[in-house]
């Protein structure tokens, strides 16, 4: 059950994170998310038939048998249409903040539960809101790597020449090559491990890390 939970809670992080940028697409004049029925916080239509179901089920059943390991996974990137955007530069990187944010807000939401009296130290609930806050820092952190397409590179993107944006978003061609070289060289890990443990020691989960 507790790993139930905690795979529910991962759904809703990376749920909730699409539907913010396409929220703020909304708001910044691009309806195209929103038309096509995307601003739900019904999973079904986000369902990202690999990250949603493949890599999250393969990482719970490894954590099932082995009882180890993390889990992590995505959603289907709602559709953005930069030319409806009032100010595409600057609005584009609002809308790829979006994302990370909702999830740290999640966070902080999930850590205020986990500090109430309704959870416990060393209960269910209290490690079901732990993972809960440590997943979405993770997903935070992860996505504000600046390769493209995370949504770190949309807000770098924002800070360069139109020349150097051109040429640094042509990187995105290779993004899953650069995803795959990120996770198996553990250069990931080193990259946004400091962020999500200095998160959690804010949090007041200090004491989970020592």
């Amino acid at each position: 059950m507790q790993v139930v939970f905690i795979a529910f809670i991962l759904i809703y992080a990376v749920v909730i994170h699409e539907v913010a940028h396409g929220w703020v697409a909304y708001l910044r004049g691009d309806p195209t998310a929103a038309q096509l029925g995307r601003l739900t916080l019904n999973p079904i239509p986000h369902i990202d038939p690999i990250g949603t179901l493949l890599v999250p089920g393969f990482l719970l059943y490894m954590r099932y048998v082995y009882g180890g390991g993390f889990l992590f996974g995505w959603a289907k990137p709602v559709p953005v249409n930069p030319y409806r955007l009032r100010n595409p530069k600057r609005d584009m990187m609002l809308i790829g903040a979006a994302g990370p944010l909702s999830n740290m807000l999640m966070a902080l939401v999930l850590a205020g539960l986990a500090q109430s009296p309704l959870a416990e130290p060393g209960t269910m609930a209290y490690t079901v809101l732990f993972y809960g806050v440590l997943l979405n820092l993770v997903l935070a952190s992860f996505n504000l790597i600046p390769v493209p397409p995370l949504d770190g590179s949309k807000i770098v993107m924002g800070l360069l020449s139109r020349e150097l944006a051109i040429k640094y978003e042509g990187l995105e061609r290779y993004g899953m090559i650069l995803f795959v070289i990120l996770i198996v060289s553990g250069v990931a890990r080193y990259v946004i491990g400091p962020p999500v443990i200095l998160g959690l020691y804010l949090l007041g989960f200090g004491d989970v890390l020592l």
